[in-house]
């Protein structure tokens, strides 16, 4: 059975606000119970979970907001955008809805580098994560396989790339990155150029596309934090993605022990959007799978 789309209007009056450092920034928040937090990729924002939402809200507090640059949230022109501050932004969140208990993670994409940020800030003390589930993303630097609209980006005429940005360019790229069966709808694309079109969106997309050096300098530290175990992971995957289908998978499986992946046959580069059903099965069933210890609680 299909799961209910939530219409871009509808979840756009579920938002709430907060200010990051002087920037407006808006989020989700629904259910009761151990929070999770999803965290989604580039160039799009948290409405990539609208099918997913209200599922999970059903066992857990789910918690999204669009990052800064993202969605309905601040696109300031003059900021260097960064993924470090993105997990900040993730963690002032948290604080802000006054959470205080381990929180589970289920990013995508751009937000898989929040998420590796994130674990390696839980084995350095400074957040406790639960558990951690990666959707299609750039895990490693040396198996990220970049769109020709992302090299332009990264080049010195990355700012007449991103202000030319249209959403025939966003439809050309997603017909690249889906998977062939499952692509976008025209409703929904102009649902998603609604969203990066927001607050002036194209005249940043050269400063947000900077994640994708980041990601090399500090694949060392996120890679070790995935390599360490304790934290239970899973990585489902759009296999036929061209970014970081199959081949991103048999990377992971080479380098972190006991690796627990999910390959999803057919399905690109969005399977929370291309196959939200299968991506809510793999995700409760690796829930299923393990039970958290209890919290340390300091007696005096």
């Amino acid at each position: 059975m299909p799961l209910a789309e939530i219409p871009l209007s509808a979840w756009r009056k579920r938002s709430q606000s907060f200010v990051f450092r002087g920037q407006p920034i808006r989020y989700w928040t629904a259910g009761q119970g151990e929070p999770l937090l999803l965290i989604h990729g580039f160039p799009t924002a948290s409405w990539d979970w609208h099918y997913l939402w209200q599922p999970l809200a059903q066992r857990f507090r789910v918690i999204a907001c669009d990052m800064l640059g993202f969605g309905d949230s601040a696109k300031p022109l003059n900021h260097t955008y960064s993924l470090l501050e993105q997990a900040d932004l993730q963690q002032a969140l948290l604080a802000h809805l006054q959470i205080e208990q381990p929180v589970h993670l289920l990013a995508h994409d751009y937000g898989d580098s929040v998420a590796q940020e994130l674990l390696a800030r839980h084995y350095e003390e400074k957040i406790e994560v639960a558990s951690c589930v990666f959707l299609n993303g750039g895990l490693f630097p040396e198996t990220h396989r970049p769109l020709l609209a992302q090299k332009l980006l990264l080049s010195p005429l990355g700012w007449m790339i991103g202000r030319a940005f249209t959403r025939d360019a966003l439809v050309k790229s997603f017909r690249q990155i889906f998977g062939p069966d499952t692509r976008p709808s025209e409703s929904e694309m102009d649902d998603f150029w609604s969203l990066v079109e927001c607050n002036r969106g194209p005249r940043i997309m050269h400063k947000l596309i900077t994640y994708i050096p980041e990601r090399r300098v500090q694949r060392d530290r996120w890679v070790s934090a995935m390599q360490r175990g304790e934290v239970p992971l899973r990585v489902i995957d759009g296999e036929v993605d061209p970014i970081s289908g199959a081949h991103m998978v048999e990377r992971y499986r080479e380098l972190i022990p006991d690796a627990d992946t999910v390959l999803l046959p057919g399905i690109g580069h969005y399977p929370q959007i291309e196959a939200p059903v299968q991506v809510l099965k793999h995700y409760l069933e690796f829930r299923d799978h393990f039970v958290l210890p209890p919290r340390k609680v300091a007696c005096s």
